[in-house]
């Protein structure tokens, strides 16, 4: 019984932990990309909602590999807090590294300012940023798992 009790509360605490990391994780993207993300959806902005969804599934890539690497250090290490606290350190780098590709991609990309596009409600500029932040997210979560 005590076995299934630590399970139910390792399943709880990372899965609350994993919805505050996807919220942050979209914070951040609202950071980098200057828009109001809220507003540009109320407007039906699609090109802010491809990037909203491209953002929480790479988010949710690379929180996803952040704790099964945890799992597998948890069979070295039995602590919960050492498990949670590896999580949040991959997610960190994943997050980071996710902003900065994107930043890269954009200052690579010269013929036109993403941010400016999404902004306009450009929805090709949308998916192509869709498709760098699932992209992103692939690699990095390829890299910490």
């Amino acid at each position: 019984m005590s076995s299934i009790l630590n399970e139910l509360v390792s399943v709880s605490i990372y899965s609350v932990l994993g919805i505050v990391l996807m919220l942050l994780g979209s914070f951040l993207v609202d950071l980098v990309i200057p828009c109001s993300f809220p507003e540009e959806i109320k407007k039906g902005n699609k090109a802010i909602g491809w990037i909203s969804a491209g953002a929480y599934i790479a988010i949710g890539l690379i929180i996803k590999v952040a704790i099964a690497s945890t799992e597998v250090i948890s069979e070295i290490e039995t602590s919960l807090l050492s498990g949670i606290l590896n999580t949040v350190f991959y997610y960190v780098l994943g997050a980071a590294f996710l902003m900065i590709g994107y930043l890269i991609l954009k200052f690579i990309n010269k013929q036109y300012d993403l941010n400016t596009e999404v902004g306009n409600g450009n929805a090709a500029a949308g998916i192509m940023v869709f498709g760098m932040f699932v992209g992103l997210g692939l690699v990095i979560s390829g890299v910490i798992a």
